[in-house]
């Protein structure tokens, strides 16, 4: 399976044989205010993916293979950041954080609690935030 066919065309992927079904897809600026909105009722999380990076491609997929944070708990975004690079200097922008790739934000209140690149992405960091 390609790596679209992880997230399909919609706001959020509804595939069966993997953990980002809830995940949704931050095409916008204008979803920035509706995520530093909601984190005031739970945590947010963005993962910045470039489609043309080996080592993001391998973060997301363990990242994807180990998710299983009920969608109730944490809202978790996906950003195409060479698909949308406005939406990507946006956040790194509102939210005071230097760009990377692959990255991953967490926002609780409307404020950056956790960021982290590269292999310093963990679900087991991601996890004890929720």
């Amino acid at each position: 399976m390609g790596l679209f066919g992880l997230f399909g065309s919609g706001e959020s992927s509804k595939s069966n044989d993997d953990n980002t079904e809830t995940w949704k897809h931050l095409t916008s600026e204008e979803q920035l205010e509706v995520i530093e909105e909601a984190s005031a009722s739970k945590p947010v999380a963005i993962f910045k993916h470039s489609t043309r990076c080996g080592i993001s491609s391998m973060v997301l997929r363990q990242l994807k293979n180990s998710f299983d944070i009920p969608e109730d708990e944490l809202d978790m975004y996906y950003l195409d950041l060479l698909k949308y690079r406005n939406v990507s200097d946006e956040v790194a922008a509102r939210f005071g954080v230097l760009h990377q790739s692959p990255q991953l934000i967490v926002i609780k209140d409307g404020e950056v609690v956790h960021h982290a690149s590269h292999h310093s992405i963990s679900f087991e960091q991601l996890s004890q935030l929720v």
